[in-house]
């Protein structure tokens, strides 16, 4: 097997706010597994500065281990995701990359899309959101006048939150959902979610910084809508611990170590009666493609990452009017523009 390793910065259409930070591109890192044939699986994780990444820590991660990666053999995706786990135990932006490119590169190898591989059934996939970012009011406004769609993720987490929702109703019919990243009390949702659910909000993610328990224990017995944790569920061991909680949890692949893991996650979450989503970061097509084929096993999805890039890097799925449409082909489907 042969490891690729490409870095990207991938231009923003608009300056993207939340509470945390504000970027106008985002780095990503392309990983490619390549096999004898020359079929070659394509994988991605960008580099998130809140979550302590860098394009050169991922990368100096993955060259420090390149030996050891290109002698596996690629049995199954779960193997591989095993063997990898001993090289990256507490780096899970470095699995997401790997395991989603051996699991596309498995799809190519059995000339077969993800979602056949797993026998699920496409006619069953959640709308995707858009999301708007923190802005002026105006601007956000303007935003959803520029781009019409069926359901919205709106960031909050100012000091005017409700003000912005009223105002983005005034121009919108569709519903909303709201992610406050970890800005509001407990006093605060508690207030909010009537009012909330009132302007036609569906729910509201990750309200309470992540290891505020006891505070969102409040909020759950309280809230008159249901919430998602985020920040409060990164791997596959914070599932149990959401319940009681959250009503439901949003998995990030790159947070939890790739789709093999989300997978488990995910069934983990069924036997507990927690809602399941799963979202993404600012990814390209590469990324994204790997989310739609696990969209039959969720309740939400947010997958825009792609549709928020002036210019995507690959191609890949489509997704128009929040419907996600696949590509006839095996894997993931996603393929760089850039490589022969």
């Amino acid at each position: 097997m042969k490891l690729h390793i490409r870095t990207y910065d991938l231009p923003l259409a608009n300056t993207f706010r939340i509470t945390h930070e504000s970027r106008d591109i985002q780095p990503t890192v392309i990983v490619g597994l390549e096999d004898h044939e020359g079929r070659i699986g394509w994988g991605e994780a960008t580099a998130v500065p809140y979550y302590g990444q860098s394009t050169q820590k991922l990368v100096t991660n993955l060259e420090k281990q390149r030996t050891r990666i290109e002698g596996n053999q690629l049995d199954s995706p779960e193997q591989f995701w095993a063997d990898m786990f001993e090289l990256f135990p507490t780096d899970p932006f470095e699995l997401c990359a790997l395991d989603i490119a051996a699991n596309d590169l498995y799809g190519k190898q059995q000339g077969l899309p993800l979602y056949q591989i797993w026998d699920l059934d496409i006619s069953k996939r959640p709308l995707t959101n858009y999301t708007i970012g923190r802005a002026p009011i105006p601007e956000m406004q303007s935003k959803l006048t520029a781009w019409p769609w069926p359901l919205y993720k709106v960031k909050l987490g100012t000091d005017h939150d409700l003000e912005i929702i009223k105002a983005l109703r005034e121009v919108s019919p569709s519903p909303f959902r709201i992610d406050a990243n970890t800005a509001w009390t407990a006093e605060q949702c508690i207030e909010y979610a009537p009012l909330l659910k009132d302007l036609n909000v569906e729910f509201i993610e990750q309200p309470l910084p992540a290891d505020a328990w006891e505070d969102q224990k409040k909020v759950f017995e309280q809230s008159i809508l249901p919430l998602m944790a985020d920040e409060s569920c990164q791997t596959e061991s914070d599932v149990d611990a959401c319940v009681g909680y959250f009503h439901g949890i949003n998995i990030k692949l790159v947070k939890c170590g790739g789709l093999t893991p989300a997978r488990r996650m995910i069934k983990r979450a069924r036997e507990l009666d927690l809602k399941v989503m799963v979202g993404c970061m600012t990814e390209s097509s590469v990324g994204i493609s790997a989310i739609a084929h696990l969209l039959p096993l969720l309740d939400y999805v947010d997958m825009d990452g792609a549709l928020l890039l002036s210019k995507d890097i690959a191609s890949g799925v489509r997704i128009e009017n929040g419907i996600t449409y696949y590509v006839d082909a095996p894997g993931t489907g996603a393929k760089l523009l850039d490589y022969p």
